[in-house]
């Protein structure tokens, strides 16, 4: 059964980034999704570059024919028939803020397969002109949270259910290692829950301006001296309480493990693609804690976008005029982002 029509016309086709194959994102006119009952069609305005797309393009893991982008905001151009919570025209981002109805505990769901990230479950989301979402997956935004905000609602969620899935207590020293989008963002979620001083390791002088302007206490660059040994410093030689990895560097975690106090806490929040050496002699009679965090609960989103709403979580200072990329861009835009770059976020905005 048809949905019901937007107010303006819906072309048959949409533009869309099709993944095909070998580092290669073409972009093509594709059929536009049409709305089935329980569905709704959102117009895509501003969709951001995960590094996890970076990573499933860099390793080649993406079938061919996907699209890929989860990082997304935009408003509802049609509705399925049944649809009652949207209207046409609601501001919307991405899934994430509701359970699906019947869903198990995520204790009793099936072991997801990182590396296929589920491309073939949705093979077409967000670097496209149109998404189709069932009704319960999409969020309302907020007045006062603007677009560029609400397509990084999904990376501040991740950093938000790290923080919310760790030891941290109010007063506590934390250190982050990598201030690329999840780690500015878990620099600023831990500030929220009541962190007191915080420590960034990160070799990007631009990075580690930004993470100063959000909040960091001190920036200690691994280029310079040995991070571990700056962390120490910063806390009064006893090391964090606990400590974020967000970078998935393959010396990050054992300098992880390395510098948190006795008793204290690692945070595993990066995904290492490659195996990661690990020297546990010269920490384990520290009885470290090491947890891992992965992606987001439904409470997460709801948390993320009121502290955009607040202002106690922001994305200025990682956004530039330089983030923002046409659709037409987005292969030379993955391109730069395999490599060694300052760059922050990059945002796909829909023409």
């Amino acid at each position: 059964m048809p949905g019901r029509r937007a107010t303006f016309t819906l072309l048959r086709t949409m533009k869309a980034a099709v993944y095909r194959g070998r580092r290669r994102l073409v972009v093509e006119e594709i059929p536009t999704p049409e709305p089935g009952p329980g569905q709704a069609l959102v117009k895509v305005r501003c969709c951001a570059i995960c590094g996890t797309d970076v990573h499933a393009y860099l390793y080649d893991a993406p079938p061919v024919g996907t699209v890929m982008g989860h990082e997304y905001c935009g408003t509802i151009a049609a509705v399925g028939a049944g649809v009652t919570r949207w209207r046409e025209g609601d501001r919307v981002a991405g899934g994430g803020g509701m359970a699906p109805p019947g869903s198990v505990p995520s204790f009793k769901a099936p072991r997801f397969n990182y590396r296929t990230m589920g491309f073939d479950a949705k093979p077409v989301r967000a670097y496209a002109e149109y998404v189709l979402m069932e009704e319960w997956e999409p969020l309302p935004v907020p007045d006062g949270v603007s677009d560029d905000d609400a397509a990084l609602c999904e990376p501040l969620a991740v950093a938000v259910h790290a923080v919310r899935r760790s030891a941290l207590r109010l007063g506590d020293s934390v250190a982050v290692l990598g201030a690329g989008p999840i780690g500015l963002f878990c620099v600023q979620a831990a500030r929220a829950a009541g962190a007191g001083k915080v420590v960034v390791s990160e070799p990007s002088a631009a990075r580690a301006q930004a993470a100063l302007a959000l909040g960091a206490d001190a920036v200690v660059d691994p280029k310079d001296g040995d991070p571990v040994e700056g962390a120490l410093a910063h806390t009064g030689g006893a090391g964090p309480d606990l400590v974020f990895d967000c970078a998935g560097a393959p010396s990050t975690l054992d300098q992880a493990m390395s510098m948190v106090r006795r008793e204290g806490e690692v945070m595993l929040v990066a995904l290492a693609w490659e195996p990661t050496p690990l020297l546990p002699v010269d920490w384990i009679a520290r009885e470290i804690n090491l947890a891992t965090s992965f992606s987001t609960m439904p409470e997460d989103w709801l948390i993320a976008l009121d502290l955009l709403r607040t202002g106690k979580a922001r994305t200025g200072p990682m956004l530039s005029e330089r983030s923002f990329i046409a659709l037409d861009d987005i292969q030379a835009a993955f391109e730069a982002l395999i490599r060694p770059s300052t760059q922050l976020q990059m945002v796909v905005r829909m023409e």
